[in-house]
């Protein structure tokens, strides 16, 4: 589910995570590659431009998982907000031919409390900036693409990233 702006309201709407991309000598038919996550350095090129300028929405989510461990045993680290139920990550979304209506999470350098896990994370809004991701300009959108400030609760799990 992504928020996104419809005219002068605001409308919740299931959509397809991930942007299909269709690589160089894929076979006619087969199915493309979802694109789940754009970079923030990254949101001027050809693949995310014009969603960024014209198409932001919010990702409501409660926490995030990154994939902590040695290769092959990976296990879930959740990183979550204190005294906030619910959060609202960076968006962007796109009609597509292959899915309808996509979106994808817009990722940032890592916080303090992030980055002994993975090298980025998610872009985390905090609810006075909503408004200025979903209908500010695109140069005021962009300050907003940075790693969290404050405080994360973060937990390690022995849950396995892979069910292989």
């Amino acid at each position: 589910m992504v928020v996104r702006p419809d005219g002068t309201e605001l409308v919740v709407e299931g959509m397809t995570w991930g942007f299909p991309l269709r690589l160089k000598g894929m076979k006619p038919g087969s199915k493309p590659k979802p694109i789940n996550n754009a970079r923030a350095d990254k949101l001027d090129s050809h693949m995310w431009r014009y969603s960024f300028e014209e198409r932001r929405c919010l990702i409501p989510v409660s926490r995030f998982a990154e994939a902590e461990g040695e290769q092959g045993a990976k296990t879930r680290t959740w990183f979550a907000l204190p005294e906030e139920p619910l959060f609202a990550v960076a968006g962007l979304w796109r009609e597509t031919d292959e899915w309808g209506r996509a979106y994808t999470m817009v990722m940032t350098e890592a916080c303090i409390h992030v980055a002994d896990v993975h090298d980025r994370m998610p872009v985390i809004l905090r609810r006075d900036d909503w408004g200025d991701w979903l209908d500010g300009a695109p140069d005021d959108a962009r300050l907003l693409c940075r790693p969290y400030p404050e405080l994360m609760v973060v937990d390690r799990t022995t849950e396995r990233w892979s069910a292989r």
